[in-house]
């Protein structure tokens, strides 16, 4: 896997286009080549992965090597220093019971995140402001540049050991089973996209997608760390008041605003005007359309998040990965108003209590239950 640089190319980067351009040049492309798929089926999709899939068995071994080794990093973290930590602050109990898995995830995440902004930001790679040029130069089994390997190996390994934690080690939810289909379709993403050498694609994913983890984990620990030692703690709740905000806005810029813009744009449309017969169009799109599915589930379904007002009125900031809802309805051409409400309580001290209620299917749950490695 050789460093291979991108070839610059005298054009000025394509504007990044509106979403009704990007739905009807989108559709446009789709609807085009499926026109003019005369021979799909089976037999094409079999040519296509001899041909075109480039994934050696020892470069699934280290996956899966490195798979158990975020497994036993986990447990050895959970045992050493997150659950001294919790005891050490003298955590609530089910706050406690909760913070290893969010330490764990934040620490990930944060690595995983800034390398990505490191490529993306940091050297020659123009995907991020330029995401058509996610195929320019593309080959089949051309070689994947070292440090973009590097990322596809963590996050690879990572999602394996996700699926097991999921299933073994965290705390059953009523999303967990959403979460396993997101895992598997991620991982799924990740090792078709770099046997394909969709890899730039992959690097432009990973960075619009990590960052609201980030600001998830962050903020649920500053809500565990605000009651410590039995006594509520300023700092800890501004900071989560603060981290939830951030959490809307990066959900709603990353995933629902650039991810569809820059990714699907380039995936759907710009990809058949670089590569006119590039192999899997519909497998790719339709995973990552999926990916978008989740993404908007979330925002609109679940809720891990509840923010008590001074009247006492409930509002949810929703789900799993989701952004929030007042009485439990959002409607998503509203968004932008919530927002500004919300944001606006919290900063005028509106916003009495910030309490994580992903752990429980119903709002009246009071005891938190335990993970399955406890």
């Amino acid at each position: 896997m050789a460093a291979a640089a991108v070839t610059p190319r005298l054009e000025a980067p394509e504007p990044m286009p509106s979403y009704a351009q990007m739905l009807q040049r989108s559709w446009a492309s789709a609807l085009a080549a499926a026109q003019g798929c005369g021979d799909c089926g089976w037999g094409l999709a079999r040519r296509g992965l001899a041909e075109h899939a480039h994934l050696a068995a020892p470069e699934l071994l280290l996956a899966v090597l490195c798979a158990l080794g975020w497994t036993a990093l986990r447990w050895a973290a959970t045992t050493h220093i997150f659950r001294p930590l919790a005891k050490r602050c003298r955590l609530q109990p089910r706050d406690a019971a909760r913070l290893p898995e969010s330490a764990w995830k934040l620490l990930f995440y944060l690595a995983c995140w800034s390398y990505c902004a490191y490529l993306l930001l940091g050297t020659s790679y123009p995907f991020f402001h330029d995401p058509p040029s996610v195929f320019y130069d593309w080959r089949s089994g051309m070689a994947v540049p070292w440090d973009i390997a590097v990322a596809y190996l963590l996050q690879g390994s990572f999602y394996c050991h996700s699926i097991y934690a999921t299933m073994y080690m965290d705390s059953w939810r009523k999303d967990s089973v959403v979460m396993l289909v997101h895992h598997v379709v991620t991982l799924l993403l990740i090792a078709s996209s770099y046997a394909f050498r969709y890899h730039n694609v992959g690097l432009l994913v990973f960075f619009l997608h990590d960052v609201s983890d980030v600001q998830l984990e962050f903020t649920k620990l500053n809500i565990y760390f605000k009651a410590r030692g039995g006594a509520y703690h300023r700092l800890h709740g501004l900071v989560a008041n603060l981290g939830c905000l951030s959490f809307c806005f990066c959900w709603f810029w990353f995933r629902l605003y650039w991810f569809p813009l820059k990714v699907l744009y380039a995936t759907c449309h710009c990809s058949l005007q670089s590569v006119p017969d590039i192999p899997y169009y519909f497998f790719f799109n339709i995973l990552l359309l999926l990916l978008m599915v989740m993404n908007i589930y979330w925002f609109l379904v679940s809720r891990p998040l509840r923010v008590i007002s001074r009247p006492g009125r409930v509002l949810c900031i929703g789900g799993a990965k989701s952004l929030w809802q007042p009485q439990g309805f959002i409607g998503a051409l509203f968004l932008p108003q919530y927002i500004v409400a919300f944001a606006a309580k919290v900063l005028t001290g509106q916003m009495r209590e910030l309490e994580d209620l992903r752990e429980y299917d119903t709002l009246e749950a009071q005891t938190a239950k335990p993970c399955k490695a406890e």
